[in-house]
């Protein structure tokens, strides 16, 4: 399983240390979370720690936009050196136009959606797409409970992707830990964001390494 740890759920008081335990960690991507107050109820950081991250740390940067209008900001999503910018189904009226504009910016481009929106939604695009993010949680807060109805999800995606020989990885950021990590690994996710489970715990590299062996 690809582990992309939650920068939300890290000390901010001591960022560099927790970055560097990423870097020597099993990890494949650092997940960045950015929440603007209106699509979600809570507002993380913006471009400046986003830049002081990418100094920082040694892996690929994971970039969820949780915002309304980020096609607004590709160049700058950019610039802060992030491989894949995922930007919400829910938010993009012109879906075909924004995956675009993050590929010809350089980048991979991910979309996710929230947990009541159906993976069907996705048929059209999926074929375009280098990740899917599904929203195990509702988004906007660290700490929530996994919604079981994401298996069932990660399934109809993984047929979807199937069907349309897409070649996008599947995501699934909330509520994750080593039991909800191995129903994801068997449901067929590629990839899980864990946040607390992570950062709260006594050895956070074992955690990590626990989840990368799913």
């Amino acid at each position: 399983m690809l582990v992309s740890p939650s920068l939300l759920s890290a000390d901010f008081g001591n960022l560099a240390r927790d970055i560097d335990m990423i870097n020597r960690s099993d990890a494949h991507m650092l997940h960045l979370d950015i929440m603007d107050g209106v699509f979600v109820p809570n507002i993380s950081f913006g471009f400046p720690v986003m830049k002081y991250v990418q100094k920082l740390c040694n892996k690929p940067l994971d970039v969820h936009l949780m915002i309304v209008e980020p096609q607004k900001f590709v160049s700058e999503v950019r610039d802060c050196g992030a491989e894949i910018m995922n930007v919400h189904y829910e938010v993009c009226p012109h879906l075909n136009r924004v995956v675009q504009q993050i590929k010809n910016a350089g980048m991979r481009a991910g979309v996710t959606l929230n947990p009541a929106t159906p993976v069907c939604l996705l048929r059209d695009i999926v074929a375009e797409l280098d990740l899917v993010l599904l929203m195990s949680v509702n988004p906007g807060f660290g700490g929530q409970k996994f919604i079981p109805q994401t298996l069932n999800k990660v399934r109809e995606l993984r047929t979807l992707i199937a069907e349309t020989g897409s070649k996008a990885i599947i995501e699934v950021d909330g509520g994750v830990n080593a039991e909800t990590g191995a129903q994801l690994a068997e449901a067929g996710a590629d990839m899980v964001v864990a946040g607390n489970y992570v950062f709260k715990a006594s050895d956070p590299m074992a955690a990590i390494t626990t989840l990368a062996h799913l």
